[in-house]
């Protein structure tokens, strides 16, 4: 049957279409990246050896669908659709909230209480954080730990229809046990709380202006410091890209505003570049004392306000925190803050001091059998030695874990599933074992490992 003039051109016209991406490409050059992506560059012929590469088809695939033409305006007009059509997110990222607010998806499972950190992961959390405040306390730091809640924990309103299946949330059941650690904790849940507006953006994950200074404030007051960043006037606003949105939509202007501070922040960058998403920021001001910060995406906003509080301050934005750095520095105060959907990292890291001695009788512990224990290339303490291992079965609740080389022990950070990680010193010598302390007693595991 010969076709029609009219499905000649609807045809002709659909191939067009078809074609606009890879010829604009071809015309236009690479679509840009959105959002958090990061955009692959054009492929090359030859290795960076000048031999030929292997990987050039599957590299030209992945260049072509990452960068084709309008692939940002394509997915911004699909998503708009979808939201539209359905009330739903294409993104699995981002989830749709009422008027017009936008969710980060992994903090789903800590509102609705379906995944919870194990009671195991919850000591072992609180008592690595004992540790990092033991070591601080040894070198005359001040040490404080914070959570930065997730928007949907302040504001569950906008949240709907998501149930929420229990109140047992990760940061209260860690908030409790920091406190039988006697850790300082600083509680940022019921501050925030208490604010009758809402401090962080609609289309972004993270505080506003006003949010990091109320947070800005907390932290000082906490450190026994005094300052009133929130209380000072704010003046009009400025446009502020969240990081929702952009996923959602990225080739649409988001329309969101930030309140801007209107008082004066007097500091000065050391580091070269300094962009607020740095991994590490070196600031001076006029202000007072020396701070050690770990910190996440939220102090993004946050670190300013500080590094006016501070006469000198370091922001890190490892997530092995590398705790020697608050003596090299002789800081004052150390301050770690953590989003509250990553609290399960303080059981994933190997954090970088060195590991406490303790007093130990091994004679006296059960025999265990054999535990894993080998030497670790991860971060580790000027004239240290890390070691990981694994027990052969997860403790109980409340045990700790000494390792020993040579009759001498010394207490290790907790890790999921039965890990732990201890940096001892080098001239540790001899055949190492390890001892798990808990109620009742002592059980004793032999390695392989010798020093």
């Amino acid at each position: 049957m010969k076709p029609t003039k009219a499905q000649g051109l609807f045809l002709a016209v659909f191939l067009i279409l078809c074609l606009i991406p890879s010829v604009g490409l071809l015309c236009f050059g690479p679509s840009e990246a959105g959002a958090n992506e990061i955009a692959p560059s054009a492929p090359r012929l030859t290795a960076p050896d000048g031999s030929p590469n292997a990987a050039y088809l599957s590299d030209l695939t992945d260049y072509v669908g990452r960068r084709f033409f309008l692939r940002q305006e394509l997915i911004t007009a699909h998503n708009r659709l979808v939201s539209g059509v359905f009330g739903t997110s294409a993104e699995d990222d981002v989830l749709l909230g009422q008027d017009g607010w936008l969710f980060y998806g992994s903090t789903l499972a800590d509102f609705t209480g379906s995944a919870p950190m194990t009671d195991r992961e919850i000591f072992a959390a609180a008592h690595n954080l004992a540790l990092m405040q033991e070591y601080c306390a040894a070198n005359g730091t001040r040490f404080l730990f914070t959570a930065a809640p997730n928007k949907n924990s302040l504001y569950p309103e906008q949240m709907r229809p998501y149930p929420i299946v229990s109140t047992q949330k990760n940061a209260a059941r860690l908030q409790a046990a920091l406190a039988r650690e006697g850790v300082a904790y600083l509680d940022l849940f019921s501050v925030f709380r208490a604010q009758p507006d809402a401090l962080y953006f609609a289309h972004d994950s993270h505080w506003n202006s006003r949010g990091a200074a109320l947070g800005a404030d907390c932290i000082n007051d906490a450190l026994g410091r005094e300052s009133a960043y929130f209380s000072d006037a704010f003046s009009g606003s400025v446009r502020h890209d969240g990081d929702l949105y952009a996923m959602l939509y990225p080739a649409a202007g988001d329309p969101e505003q930030d309140p801007v501070y209107g008082g004066t922040l007097s500091f000065t960058h050391e580091t070269e570049n300094a962009r607020p998403d740095s991994i590490t920021l070196d600031t001076v001001s006029g202000g007072s004392g020396t701070l050690v910060m770990f910190r996440d995406s939220f102090g993004n906003l946050l670190y300013p306000y500080l590094s006016d509080s501070f006469a000198r301050a370091r922001f890190s934005r490892q997530t092995a925190y590398d705790l020697t750095t608050a003596p090299e520095l002789d800081a004052d105060c150390l301050v770690i803050e953590l989003v509250e959907r990553n609290l399960i990292w303080l059981t994933q890291q190997r954090f970088c001091m060195p590991a406490p001695a303790r007093a130990a009788d091994a004679d006296a512990a059960s025999d265990g059998g054999r535990a894993q224990l080998e030497t670790s290339t991860a971060r580790t303490p000027a004239g240290c030695v890390r070691l990981d291992g694994v027990l052969p079965e997860t403790p109980e609740t409340e045990a700790t874990v000494l390792v020993g080389c040579g009759g001498v022990y010394y207490e290790a950070f907790l890790l999921q599933d039965g890990g732990f990680t201890a940096c001892l010193p080098e001239t540790a010598q001899g055949a190492c074992s390890v001892l798990c302390l808990q109620d009742g007693g002592a059980v004793r595991y032999e390695t392989d490992l010798a020093l």
